[in-house]
């Protein structure tokens, strides 16, 4: 890692996420999770990156607090209890997507669906009869639902139709651009995603849980670690289910549903040496 000068106006890393957690990863004043890193300390003058003297602020609010219409007072009360800690959830953000078809990857592989005229809905992945991603196509309209779950079982962010939520239980929350990452630990992803308006939407990494299944995702392939299966290539267009995993009392007709699966017991070793051994074979 590089280390910045003593004068120099890039924060560190380790202090930029040492902020965002503090803040709750959003704006301390509205929770906004697109933010500027502000130093109350007013950064002329003291020329020094201190976590404690860092705040985050929307792009309004730090507009209005270099402009003067903001005073500091407001801007260091709430540094002391932020919006989304204060809330226990962030403000909902919303994503804009649109059209008649959407597409979504998922590590290489394809889930596309267009508007029949009548509305058409999609469930890309559901597990136990709780689509972990959905989406629906209506008059236009095109509205991404998504839940990521930690390893506990709890929800720790939400797209509902198209309003991004979370709570400031993870690790790192960042929305940089078009991409958002949740992180576990460090260098331990727990889901990365490219949002592509206006209608096409990238897992790129990470992994989704649900009572004890795992289904990693890589850049071009996703590991289902409870059976040692990988889904490589394959493309669904059109069709409501796509990957189907667990008991649904309201069956699901997809392209790759398995019911019995032996649910997640803490070490994934063995699927990841078969997956290693299976990907290099494919590369022959």
């Amino acid at each position: 890692m590089n280390e910045e000068k003593p004068n120099s106006r890039n924060i560190p890393l380790p202090i930029q996420r040492e902020v965002r957690q503090r803040c709750g990863f959003g704006c301390v004043i509205c929770g906004m999770p697109l933010y500027e890193y502000e130093h109350m300390e007013e950064w002329a003058l003291v020329k020094r990156h201190v976590a404690d003297e860092i705040t985050l602020l929307c792009d309004q609010h730090h507009r209005e607090k270099t402009n003067g219409l903001l005073p500091k007072e407001v801007v260091r009360e709430a540094n002391e209890e932020p919006f989304n800690l204060r809330e226990g959830v962030s403000k909902p953000y919303l994503l804009h997507f649109s059209g008649e078809k959407a597409i979504v990857e998922i590590g290489g592989n394809t889930f596309s669906c267009v508007d029949q005229g009548y509305g058409t809905a999609m469930v890309p992945i559901s597990v136990d009869g709780t689509p972990l991603i959905g989406l629906i196509l209506a008059d236009g309209h095109f509205l991404l639902n998504l839940v990521i779950f930690n390893e506990y079982n709890s929800p720790v962010l939400h797209i509902k139709n198209n309003q991004l939520i979370f709570k400031p239980v993870a690790w790192d929350i960042q929305l940089v651009g078009t991409t958002l990452t949740v992180r576990e630990n460090h260098r331990k992803i727990l889901i990365e995603i490219e949002f592509c308006p206006p209608n096409k939407v990238i897992f790129k990494r990470g992994r989704f849980l649900r009572n004890g299944v795992e289904i990693l995702v890589r850049p071009t392939n996703i590991l289902i670690t409870n059976n040692s299966t990988i889904i490589k290539g394959c493309s669904a267009v059109n069709c409501f289910g796509g990957l189907i995993i667990g008991h649904h009392e309201k069956p699901i007709g997809g392209f790759f549903a398995m019911d019995g699966v032996s649910r997640y017991l803490g070490s994934n070793k063995e699927a990841l040496r078969f997956e290693k051994e299976s990907l290099q074979k494919s590369d022959v």
